[in-house]
């Protein structure tokens, strides 16, 4: 490979994302200084997180620029060293972007540059063990604070991070609800994830559904969507309840600004604590979530699904797939393989 194939943000998304709001372009690989590798890239993970990097706002990263590659998680092989702790062909985690050849380093980047643990695929580290684990993880854990006998509930409850956040839940000894939307998501996180009641929002009052699966109310709900459906469980909390807002994709397309909910009260009334959080706050700690989910993977108590698509040429259209229900799972492409 004699060039380092791009998909650059050509413009901002106004709506959906398209094809045409990105550009793909060759260009000669980079080469690394002093203390930098230069990565090959061969997995590329896809979170709704990137459609907020794409509009230029304030927010916790910078917005991508435009005419620079699609920001993205990637787990890559090291094909060039100019740094002491890392060797040809080891395999790594880094925020490679939409392309090839990325130079990277430990301490650049939202995720500087470390290497995947041996006997972990990069399927796992760009999933359960990575940052969509370990947002679940430290969302649940620290901020959800589950004890056992509680309800809760979790919106998003078929993707990447709503599953395993079910999941933790489940083994703190909680009952634990899911909303998701389909026949098929909701009976795997019924038949696999071991949920022990799924609600389908497409069929019928989420409201209503949560008040029947949820007869003693709810004590933790894990946002993952926003509005309607964060108003909907909202009417349904405990005494004490902790909401945790995680994400909002309900709204990460809107064209106009999306109505927050009308029934905030319910938090005083309740004497209810809702807060939200970023996992770049918590990545110094990551060795003690994956610790705990490898134990829980390895019991088989913890159960995660990947949607793996293949092709350089699909980047766009795989991001597309989070916004239109497509991907079950954590959604993932392969660009190449492993040498």
């Amino acid at each position: 490979m004699n060039t380092n194939r791009q998909w650059l943000l050509a413009k901002r998304p106004n709506g959906l994302v398209t094809r045409e709001n990105f550009e793909y372009v060759e260009s000669p690989i980079p080469e690394p200084a002093p203390g930098q590798v230069l990565v090959r890239n061969l997995f590329l993970s896809f979170d709704p997180t990137q459609r907020g990097w794409m509009e230029d706002r304030e927010s916790y990263l910078p917005p991508v620029a435009i005419g620079a590659p699609m920001r993205a998680g990637s787990i890559g092989q090291v094909s060039e060293s100019r740094h002491p702790d890392f060797a040809v062909g080891d395999l790594v985690q880094t925020t490679g972007g939409w392309q090839d050849f990325v130079v990277a380093a430990p301490n650049e980047g939202p995720m500087g540059l470390t290497k995947v643990p041996d006997g972990v695929t990069p399927e796992m580290m760009l999933s359960v063990l990575g940052i969509t684990g370990l947002t679940a993880y430290f969302g649940m854990i620290d901020l959800g604070t589950p004890e056992p006998g509680e309800t809760v509930l979790v919106s998003g409850a078929a993707g990447a991070t709503g599953s395993v956040a079910g999941q933790i839940a489940r083994i703190k000894g909680c009952s634990v609800v899911g909303i998701a939307g389909g026949a098929a998501k909701c009976a795997w996180l019924k038949d696999e994830a071991g949920f022990d009641a799924v609600i389908d929002y497409k069929q019928g009052n989420v409201s209503d559904q949560i008040k029947a699966t949820c007869p003693d109310k709810v004590d933790v709900y894990f946002d993952n969507v926003g509005g309607e459906i964060l108003e909907a469980a909202l009417n349904h909390i405990n005494l004490r309840a902790r909401v945790v807002l995680c994400g909002g994709i309900s709204g990460y397309n809107a064209t106009e600004p999306v109505p927050g909910p009308a029934n905030l009260m319910n938090l005083v009334t309740n004497r209810a604590r809702m807060e939200g959080f970023i996992i770049l706050d918590y990545l110094p700690r990551a060795a003690e979530a994956i610790t705990d989910l490898l134990q829980w993977i390895s019991a088989g108590d913890l159960k995660y699904q990947i949607d793996l698509q293949h092709g350089f040429d699909n980047i766009p259209s795989t991001l597309s797939r989070l916004f239109t229900g497509e991907n079950l799972g954590k959604q993932l492409l392969q660009i190449a393989d492993p040498s």
